[in-house]
């Protein structure tokens, strides 16, 4: 049986902070929708929850609001504020809620959901919600807030309804820890992998080819590559087989999965090849069970662990896609291993080890670990769900790694790990996934013959550890600010002559480089040194190598750091020898 969580004393209080911060802004949504209303008095109003960070409420205005009107708004939400009017809950028959709530459609349609013959309203100055609460005595509780954004948002999520104009704010329990949001705000945005990702001629999206389909650019397909090298490498000497599967196949492949069942809102249509239904693949797993039964398996061959780079595809609507981090077309760094269940346990902790090996390499040094449990809708028996999620529990025990339970958030055939990890900013990245599978070996019969000489279900793992290079390589960009590790930028040096006169060595010195494997460019132009200096640095380049008369004349060269550091000459050889170690290292500094 799954075992109880007991929170310690720490994690008791800062639960009641979170939940005191999380009635507070919520409590705001309500200030604002009452600003709002307060401005158009015609407003209907969708739905205004606490997020993290802050709160939204969404609206159907007379206009489109511009960033001109937030200001408007805060200053009427401080009046509110200040006036420290209270909050009153009063329950009301819903009879009753229709006829004070009549002139709010979109609250209607939420009323007629609830079961419930009584409702709770909340009322503060003129404004009154449909709302089950908590919220703060009155206005004056809330402590300290700004309003950052608008966007727009179809109602209930759904793109066939209505448009509606959301406002986000954010709202702190001090002026300070909101001053440090806003400055994180600010540093967030500048390293906005959709900005660098133009900036740096990285990828792009194109209108022509659809939205959420992503075009890798020369230099964005050198760091793809970078990580997909070691990707492939690191799982070789783990005893990895890297498999290659078909994008296509038949759609009864997917029936059989349950897929078809369990996630066709994500599938895109069939198409018809000779009269048999295809279908464009959203996963891996199919492939690589197909792969597995092409013969009959020995227990002597267990564990098989097959990796890929496998492109799939999955719809996503159109308001939810979001630069390289939520896509229609993405690579996952996927796996699968079959064995048996006796090898179950090693085989996740083995997993768990690459994974923490990887999300460490890459820099990522904080993570959160969570272990997701059966959702409401699932296949496969209790039991094997039961002692599924038991396995991943032994296993992150015996590796001594803290986790919390995310009830309920596992995937339909299994229980699942997840880590998501930290960036410099201190946000949250999904990364590594790691997922027990009893329903694929039942659904497909995929078997092995034990030691008894009789055939038993394999255990399957579906895995990646990266998740997907696209939301990876986003992660990086904005971790790294897009100033990443030598290793991984995608020019590591840029030669600088500083006359024509110089070209000649300067290209010599690109030939040098270039056989050790260091990716170099000659920065050839008639321009002024500062301006080719200064190029460099907004590419983010690690090294620059200057070379002039005095750099010719003594088969040297004048070394300069990104960060506008002037290192001391130095020797073609000995700067090749130091830039050889800091990539193989994968360092995350620049020193020689």
């Amino acid at each position: 049986m799954i075992s109880t969580v007991v929170l310690s004393e720490g994690q008791r209080t800062k639960a009641n902070e979170d939940k005191k911060l999380e009635t507070m802004r919520h409590s705001a949504a309500h200030v604002m929708a009452e600003a709002v209303q307060s401005l158009f008095p015609d407003a209907k109003f969708g739905i205004g929850p606490a997020i993290k960070n802050g709160f939204y409420y969404d609206f159907e205005l007379p206009r489109s609001l511009t960033p001109d009107d937030l200001p408007i708004i805060e200053a009427k939400m401080s009046e509110i504020i200040a006036s420290n009017i209270p909050f009153n809950r009063q329950e009301v028959s819903k009879g009753e809620a229709r006829q004070i709530l009549a002139s709010q459609p979109y609250k209607l349609e939420l009323l007629d959901e609830i079961p419930d013959e009584k409702v709770s309203l909340y009322r503060q100055g003129s404004f009154v919600d449909l709302c089950r609460g908590p919220h703060l005595d009155s206005t004056g509780g809330i402590e300290a807030f700004k309003l950052v954004s608008i966007a727009g948002a179809y109602w209930r999520g759904n793109e066939h309804r209505p448009m509606m104009q959301r406002i986000y704010g954010v709202a702190f329990a001090s002026k300070r820890a909101l001053a440090e949001h806003l400055e994180q705000i600010e540093e967030a945005a500048k390293r906005d992998h959709r900005k660098l990702g133009r900036e740096l001629d990285l990828f792009s999206i194109q209108e022509e080819a659809g939205p959420g389909l992503v075009f890798w650019h020369p230099k964005g397909a050198v760091i793809r590559r970078v990580i997909e090298d070691f990707w492939k490498d690191e799982h070789v000497r783990r005893g990895y087989d890297i498999v290659y599967t078909p994008h296509i196949a038949r759609l009864d492949l997917w029936k059989t999965s349950g897929h078809w069942e369990f996630y066709r809102e994500h599938l895109y249509s069939p198409m018809e090849v000779e009269g048999q239904e295809y279908m464009i693949k959203p996963m891996n797993c199919l492939g690589h069970i197909l792969i597995y039964k092409t013969r009959r398996r020995s227990y002597q061959e267990l564990p098989l662990r097959y990796a890929e780079l496998g492109t799939v595809y999955r719809y996503e609507r159109s308001g939810v896609l979001f630069g390289l981090a939520r896509v229609r077309g993405f690579t996952q760094d996927d796996a699968h291993i079959f064995c048996s269940f006796e090898q179950l346990e090693d085989e996740v902790a083995g997993v768990l080890d690459l994974a923490l090996f990887l999300t460490d390499t890459f820099g990522f040094t904080n993570y959160k670990v969570l272990l997701s449990t059966r959702p409401e809708k699932y296949a496969g028996e209790l039991e094997s769900w039961e002692k599924a999620t038991e396995i991943l529990r032994q296993a992150l025990a015996r590796l001594r790694i803290a986790y919390e339970v995310d009830p309920g958030e596992g995937v339909f055939y299994g229980p699942k790990i997840d880590i998501q990890f930290e960036d410099a900013l201190g946000r949250g990245w999904q990364g590594p996934t790691i997922q027990v599978d009893f329903n694929l070996p039942q659904r497909f019969n995929v078997t092995y013959i034990g030691q008894d000489g009789r055939e038993h279900l394999v255990a399957m793992v579906h895995r990646t550890v990266l998740g997907s290079m696209e939301r990876f390589l986003a992660s990086l960009l904005e971790h790294y600010g897009g100033v990443f590790p030598v290793w991984l930028a995608p020019i590591q040096v840029m030669i600088i002559p500083v006359a024509d006169r110089h070209l000649d060595y300067a290209h010599h010195l690109e030939s040098e480089l270039r056989s050790e494997g260091v990716r170099v460019k000659v920065d050839g132009r008639s321009e002024r040194i500062n301006l080719k200096i200064r190029q460099a640095q907004l590419d983010k380049i690690p090294y620059m190598l200057v070379v002039g008369d005095k750099e010719v004349a003594a088969s040297t060269v004048s070394v300069r750091l990104r960060s506008g550091e002037q290192a001391t000459s130095q020797t073609l050889e000995s700067f090749r020898e130091g830039i050889r170690l800091a990539i193989a290292s994968k360092s995350k500094g620049l020193s020689l």
